[in-house]
């Protein structure tokens, strides 16, 4: 993975190279882009801690590079700042605290416990997708294009967020009770080691663009999808990242 990491980084420092030249028409484009991400968590693994995850809404940023291999056609990276995670407001459930443990008989120590509060996934990726472009000329100085290629990414922060107060319990159904009194599930934790710290997935756009005397400013919306289960450990659930993303960018040639 860190290979795959380090070619694609080089592929995106080669590109910013003032004046390199390539195939067909050779011409240099550079442009920044800002949105937001709209990013879910899905669950493979019936785990009950892994599943249940909304969507959450965040930013995501970037800074790319293209070639034109032709008029229509084009090779593009991009050094992208992608939220990820996902959120659960109600019933939901989690592994037996140490605290906890003591609670109950010698070897009837249950799989989960489960309480009503509202917890949130919050995970910043460092992303390099290599995309293949391809555009068309619509009407005066409209154009349309579409992009999708592979990406590696780099786990820069992740936190889990819970809030709220409840009872907590032995069944989802919340009718067997294991506290007395409502307990404070307030807390910010640290999860980043918990999580694997590469990725690699699929990423996509698709965008429309006004030209102007030298570049162009755009607006797109597409999204990623992360092939590998961010989970170190299994007993914490098996969970992929994927966002929807909208963004409007600047484009310009050099």
């Amino acid at each position: 993975m860190k290979k795959v990491f380090l070619l694609v980084a080089t592929s995106l420092a080669l590109l910013l190279v003032p004046g390199r030249k390539g195939f067909g028409q050779g011409r240099f484009n550079f442009g920044v882009k800002a949105g937001l991400s709209v990013p879910n968590l899905t669950s493979g693994s019936s785990s009950p801690v892994s599943s249940g995850y909304g969507s959450r809404l965040d930013a995501d940023a970037a800074i790319q590079a293209g070639l034109n291999l032709t008029n229509r056609f084009s090779i593009e990276a991009q050094l992208e700042y992608s939220s990820q995670g996902g959120k659960k407001n109600g019933t939901q459930a989690f592994l037996v605290p140490a605290e906890m443990v003591q609670l109950f008989p010698e070897g009837q120590v249950p799989d989960y416990l489960y309480a009503t509060y509202m917890s949130e996934a919050r995970m910043n990726y460092l992303v390099l997708p290599v995309l293949a472009k391809y555009r068309l000329d619509l009407k005066e100085r409209f154009g349309a294009y579409i992009a999708a290629g592979p990406f590696v990414s780099y786990l820069l922060s992740a936190r889990n967020i819970t809030k709220g107060s409840s009872l907590i319990y032995l069944n989802k159904e919340e009718t067997q009770p294991v506290t007395p009194q409502p307990q404070s599930f307030d807390s910010k934790d640290n999860i980043r080691d918990e999580l694997h710290h590469f990725n690699t997935g699929v990423s996509g756009h698709v965008g429309i663009d006004y030209k102007l005397s030298n570049g162009s400013i755009f607006i797109e919306a597409g999204g990623n999808y992360g092939l590998i289960n961010i989970q170190k450990n299994q007993v914490d659930g098996k969970n992929k990242t994927g966002a929807f993303v909208l963004n409007l960018g600047y484009q310009f040639r050099l």
